[in-house]
């Protein structure tokens, strides 16, 4: 087995110091984050309907197993709990900096 260099395997790492490297201006981190939450966001989705359409399958009594309905109705019910507990978590944060004294 050939051992490879941490750098090879990492190729986002940069070489350069850090007071060299550029910074992302505030508008390029907030479509950067507004994109990486759209994207979760339609994850949980398609987890949504992969689950609907697995139990409809189930119910039409078409060749699917139960335990693989089962499972991917947990995961859908997993990953959208996650998401509300996120969402409530930012809502909290957004509250407690309306209430801040300026």
């Amino acid at each position: 087995m050939a051992i490879q260099s941490v750098l090879n395997s990492a190729p986002n790492v940069s070489l350069l110091k850090p007071e060299t490297q550029l910074k992302p201006t505030s508008n390029e981190v907030q479509q950067s984050f507004g994109t990486y939450l759209k994207d979760a966001i339609s994850e949980v989705n398609k987890m949504q309907v992969n689950s609907d359409m697995m139990t409809e399958k189930l119910v039409r009594g078409e060749n699917v197993e139960l335990h693989d309905v089962m499972i991917t109705a947990q995961k859908a019910t997993i990953a959208l709990n996650a998401t509300m507990e996120m969402r409530n978590k930012v809502v909290e944060a957004y509250q407690e900096i309306i209430r801040m004294p300026v």
